[in-house]
């Protein structure tokens, strides 16, 4: 019964993630295409954790922790590219 539960729910994240890779293929504006790639991100981490539950290993548990971590840092990337046109700032003599 258990196992039943993670594959169904293993088959709607991987529906949810094929929704939020055609939000940022189509969507409207940077912005929901942000949210969708940070989504994404979510998403991946999910799939890993149910993968190595089905699996039953802990050897995706770093690679959980990397995704979350990449996600993260690209989502702040994107927001602060949005916010200022740029990501990094060279300016250092103004303080």
């Amino acid at each position: 019964m258990f196992q039943t539960i993670m594959h169904i729910s293993l088959f709607i994240i991987s529906i949810s993630t094929a929704l939020f890779i055609y939000r940022v293929l189509k969507g409207p504006t940077t912005p929901d295409r942000v949210v969708a790639l940070d989504a994404i991100g979510i998403n991946l981490v999910a799939i890993t954790a149910i993968l190595s539950i089905v699996l039953k290993t802990s050897a995706f548990l770093e690679i959980i922790l990397l995704i979350g971590i990449l996600a993260f840092i690209g989502t702040v990337a994107f927001s602060k590219y949005l916010e200022k046109g740029e990501i990094i700032e060279n300016d250092r003599n103004n303080h």
